[in-house]
C-alpha cells in the first residue's frame, strides 16, 4: 500500500515518495482560464499542497521536475501542457506572520521577501537589469530592505523577472490571511490592512509584468478593506460548488480511498 501522506504539503515530496495522491491537477486548467483568483477554504483542505503543485507546474525553474505530472490528469490536456514550466513564478507563504506587533510583522515580511529573492539569484547577473535595479534586488537578498521599500518589493521582483526572462510572471500567495488574524488579535489591524493593501495592489493590479495571481487562505477579507481596486479578482469560497472538486475530497474520492485501503466497512462511520 502507498504511504498515507499525513502532513506533506510539498507536491514534489508527495510524488517522489510515491505517497497516495488524490489527483487535483485539473485545478491547473481552471487557473489557466483566470487572471487573478482567490480561493478560501478551511484548514486541512489541501490549499498549500495545491499551491505547491501550481508552482511546480508553471515555474520556469522547475523543468527538471516536469516528470512529477506524468500520468496525472493534467498530462492528458494538450493545451494546458503547453504552459508547463513556461513562467517565472513567485511563491510566497505568509503562514509564519503571527507576531504580536506590527514591527515584528514587518521584520518577518522582510524575511519572506529575502527568501523569495534568494530563489532568483540569477537576476544579480542579468544583462537586462539596470545597475540600480540589481542594487535594489541585492538589498532584498541581503535582508536589508527599508520598511518604506517593502510595499513594492513583490512588485519589483516580479518586474525584474519579467525583464530578465521576457515572460510575464505568475505570483502565488499562500495563507494571505494569517498576518491579518494576528493583527486583529493584537490590535494593529488597521496598520496591517493598509500595508497588505499596498502590497497586493501593486503586485496584482498595477503590474504589467503579471501573467496570473493566485491567492489562498482560510478567511475572506472584504474587497473594500484589502482588495480595493482589484476588480478582476475572482473569489471562490467553499460555497462555489463548481470549484469544490479541487479542494478537499469528493464523495467519489473518499469511497475510492476506503476501497484502496480495504476500509469499505467504515463508509457509514466516515460519512458521519
Amino acid at each position: 500500500m502507498k504511504l498515507v501522506p499525513i502532513g506533506i504539503e510539498n507536491f514534489k515530496e508527495m510524488i517522489d515518495k510515491n505517497a497516495y495522491y488524490v489527483d487535483k491537477t485539473n485545478l491547473i486548467e481552471n487557473v489557466l482560464n483566470e487572471q487573478s483568483v482567490f480561493f478560501t477554504r478551511p484548514r486541512r483542505f489541501g490549499k498549500t499542497l495545491n499551491m505547491s503543485m501550481l508552482y511546480y507546474f508553471f515555474s520556469i525553474k522547475e523543468k527538471e521536475n516536469a516528470y512529477l505530472f506524468n500520468g496525472l490528469n493534467i498530462s492528458k490536456n494538450k493545451e494546458a501542457i503547453k504552459h508547463q514550466n513556461q513562467y517565472p513564478t513567485l511563491f510566497i507563504t505568509l503562514k509564519d506572520m503571527k507576531n504580536s506587533s506590527y514591527e515584528k510583522q514587518m521584520n518577518r515580511f522582510k524575511e519572506v521577501i529575502c527568501l523569495c529573492a534568494k530563489s532568483h539569484l540569477e537576476l544579480l547577473n542579468s544583462e537586462r537589469l539596470l545597475a540600480s535595479e540589481k542594487k535594489l534586488f541585492q538589498k532584498y537578498v541581503d535582508n536589508e530592505t527599508e520598511d518604506n521599500e517593502l510595499e513594492k518589493s513583490l512588485f519589483n521582483i516580479s518586474y525584474f523577472l519579467y525583464k530578465h526572462y521576457h515572460q510575464k510572471v505568475i505570483i502565488l500567495i499562500d495563507e494571505y490571511d494569517v498576518p491579518l488574524q494576528a493583527a486583529y488579535q493584537y490590535n494593529y489591524y488597521d496598520e496591517m490592512v493598509e500595508f497588505l493593501r499596498s502590497v497586493f495592489s501593486s503586485a496584482l493590479k498595477t503590474n504589467d509584468a503579471l501573467e496570473k495571481g493566485i491567492m489562498a487562505g482560510c478567511l475572506r477579507i472584504s474587497k473594500e478593506s484589502i482588495f480595493t481596486g482589484l476588480n478582476n479578482f475572482k473569489v471562490y469560497s467553499i460555497l462555489y460548488k463548481s470549484k469544490n472538486e479541487y479542494f478537499g475530497f469528493t464523495k467519489k474520492e473518499i469511497l475510492q480511498l476506503l476501497k484502496d485501503y480495504n476500509l469499505t466497512d467504515y463508509v457509514d462511520e466516515v460519512k458521519e
